[in-house]
């Protein structure tokens, strides 16, 4: 089963549960999913499907942040039950030091040294750590490879 299909299932469980917190932010997942689709004219593929939930997964962490600083608990509680709904779609992410151990593999690799090869290293990255690891952490962990 991919996980569209999965997502969908879940929103028609949520239909007949009745949970409409649930199935309002299944639904908004499935909407930035369509989008997508139309927008490139293509059928998303399961590694598509969990960077569009990791850039929501962001925006929602985002919104956490504003709101808090603006006092609104209330809203700070609604996108923090969106947030639990969305990381149940992403796939078990990797450890600090898993993330740590990938990264000098590829800094290795490439011969990479010093700050100037920062993109290099993120593209070379990015392509093998998507979506199993938090972007930011992978960021940090480059950074200190290659400072040292």
């Amino acid at each position: 089963m991919t996980l569209k299909d999965q997502i969908t299932e879940d929103m028609k469980t949520a239909m007949r549960a009745k949970a409409a917190d649930r199935l309002s932010t299944i639904r908004m997942l499935l909407a930035a999913i369509k989008q997508r689709e139309v927008d490139e004219r293509i059928v998303l593929d399961d590694a598509t499907i969990v960077a569009i939930v990791d850039k929501t997964i962001k925006q929602r962490k985002d919104s956490i942040a504003a709101f808090q600083s603006a006092g609104r608990t209330d809203l700070v509680d609604k996108e923090t039950a969106e947030l639990a709904v969305l990381q149940a779609y992403l796939p078990a992410r990797l450890s600090a030091e898993e993330v740590s151990a990938a990264v000098a593999a590829i800094v290795a690799d490439l011969g990479a040294s010093g700050p100037g090869d920062m993109g290099k290293v993120m593209g070379a990255v990015k392509a093998q750590l998507a979506g199993k690891a938090d972007m930011g952490a992978v960021s940090a962990a480059v950074k200190a490879a290659l400072s040292k």
